[in-house]
């Protein structure tokens, strides 16, 4: 069992920077492969990242690669996501999920653990 909590979301002007942080608990995680994905108001869950357990496959969706970076730290049992150059087309409510499978997914499902979300909004 894995619980996940995110923090980092908040305000932000056009083109600034936040970064989002999800900390896990369950002595496991570091196992786990790891997604972001998000969802605005009326719009379906969408991928936005996923990281694989030894942090050597990294994906990313087209919409934001080059813009955001997805780390993590298994010794902190946290995972990153530093977002760059945002765009009021990414505000959103951010959720961090967590699968014990090896693929990294890209679809929801493929996630077994999910947090409560961390909303972003982009000004413009």
């Amino acid at each position: 069992q894995v619980q996940l909590v995110e923090s980092g979301g908040g305000l932000v002007q056009s083109g600034g920077s936040l970064r989002l942080s999800c900390a896990a608990s369950g002595r496991t995680f570091v196992s786990y492969t790891m997604g972001w994905f998000r969802q605005a108001p009326g719009k379906e869950r969408q991928f936005v990242a996923g990281i694989s357990w030894t942090g050597g496959s990294i994906y990313y969706s087209d919409s934001v690669k080059g813009r955001f970076t997805f780390s993590r730290d298994n010794a902190k049992k946290t995972v990153f996501l530093q977002m760059n150059s945002l765009k009021p087309e990414d505000t959103a409510v951010y959720y961090c999920a967590a699968t014990p499978g090896a693929v990294v997914g890209r679809n929801s499902y493929d996630y077994d653990y999910w947090g409560q979300g961390t909303q972003v909004t982009v000004s413009s």
